[in-house]
């Protein structure tokens, strides 16, 4: 078994493939955003009075996953820096802090998002104890030790509004009036086109934003996105011809996701290096397509808890009761109640089963849209997004998870 390891080893010693990897991992930030001019302008125009020490209007960008929201903002962002420290204004201090929203115990409740942007802006809490008033109070002093702007950059945002509620929004809003020296804007981040349609108007009024929508990039925009990084990340001649086409049209034509593309393209190098291959070739890039689906989907619901498991076997059952048709949290709950005394299962709350839910959203099994029914309140619709090519794997994952235990 050490001889056949070290031939392993051995193998990855001569690297024929990659140059520098980590040009296409999705936390590489690129000097150039190609095919975001137009919006990285807009942006500037937006949040550029700050520089004068003007509160902006509250900003949010809106479109599809990996067509360079964050990207743009950030490289906005550190523009607006660089311009402050050559040329630094003696009457405020300019602040811009990045938050994403879908970090696991930071965004998850009101008390933890500020007790990291005052960790952020340099302020400490204790991680829990105090209510939550007091961290706001907490907050307003920090922001008033001085006279400043703050711009807080909030990725994911809608996943914050669907953890928490609407309400800090609004609450962030409102903190404007009871700041004498300092002001707070926001720039919202959004994969969700209808997100501020969904909120209660009391919250978008306060809001009073400007909105920048990011197009899905198309298959030549990708290809070009794609070329520009190779040179760095590969070495010379190893990609087979039609490859880098082959990755741009996959994305183009699910979402027009630029980080998906990239994605493919790394994944399909490390197929082809574990094989010992010299080239990436086009057969490459259908068996990282089938991976990256496969892999992340199934080991999810694999060494996921049993409760998970009972959740998503509801959610399928209504998926194919409806036909496909979307349905709501309260349905599900109602499917997992039936599915618990099937399993011998003890029941989680509404509630709990309602947070399940939204974790399913956030690993792409689902999607959910939240939908204002006025004073009635607001409902989650639930639609099921899990691919037909491991639909039915998954159904007997869980089926057999479930009859086993």
């Amino acid at each position: 078994m050490v001889n056949e390891l070290d031939k392993i080893f051995d193998s990855f010693d001569k690297n024929h493939i990659f140059k520098d990897k980590s040009l296409l991992q999705a936390d590489y930030k690129p000097e150039t955003i190609p095919h975001r001019d137009k919006e990285i302008k807009q942006i500037a125009s937006i949040l550029a009075p700050v520089l004068r020490g003007e509160k902006t209007s509250n900003l949010f960008l809106y479109g599809n996953t990996g067509t360079g929201k964050t990207l743009s903002i950030l490289k906005v962002q550190e523009a607006l820096e660089k311009r402050m420290q050559k040329n630094p204004n003696p009457d405020f201090e300019l602040r811009i802090q990045y938050l994403n929203c879908k970090l696991k115990q930071v965004a998850d409740t009101e008390y933890r998002i500020l007790a990291e942007i005052i960790k952020q802006l340099g302020g400490k809490v204790p991680a829990t104890g105090l209510p939550t008033q007091s961290v706001y109070n907490k907050f307003i002093e920090l922001i008033e030790e001085k006279k400043q702007l703050v711009v807080l950059i909030l990725d994911e945002v809608d996943q914050l509004v669907n953890k928490i509620s609407n309400n800090f929004l609004y609450n962030l809003t409102r903190l404007n009036f009871e700041l004498s020296k300092s002001q707070i804007s926001l720039v919202g981040i959004s994969n969700d086109l209808t997100f501020l349609e969904n909120i209660d108007p009391r919250v978008k009024s306060s809001l009073s934003e400007e909105e920048i929508v990011f197009s899905p990039y198309n298959a030549l925009q990708i290809q070009d996105i794609l070329m520009k990084r190779i040179d760095g990340a590969f070495k010379k001649d190893v990609l087979e011809e039609g490859v880098v086409a082959k990755c741009a049209a996959y994305a183009a034509r699910e979402s027009g996701d630029a980080r998906r593309a990239l994605d493919l393209l790394r994944v399909a190098a490390e197929l082809a290096e574990r094989e010992g291959g010299k080239k990436v070739r086009i057969r490459h890039i259908d068996e990282a397509k089938q991976k990256i689906e496969r892999d992340k989907i199934l080991d999810v619901i694999t060494n996921h808890p049993k409760q998970f498991q009972v959740v998503l076997s509801s959610i399928i059952s209504l998926f194919e009761e409806r036909k496909g048709m979307p349905f709501f949290t309260g349905e599900v709950y109602h499917h997992y109640q039936k599915f618990c005394n099937l399993y011998k299962v003890e029941p989680l709350t509404q509630r709990r089963v309602g947070d399940i839910v939204q974790e399913f959203d956030m690993l792409g099994i689902i999607n959910v849209r939240i939908i204002s029914k006025g004073r009635g309140g607001r409902m989650r619709e639930i639609k099921l997004t899990l691919p037909e090519s491991i639909l039915e794997k998954s159904k007997e994952i869980v089926q057999s998870s479930l009859n086993y235990s």
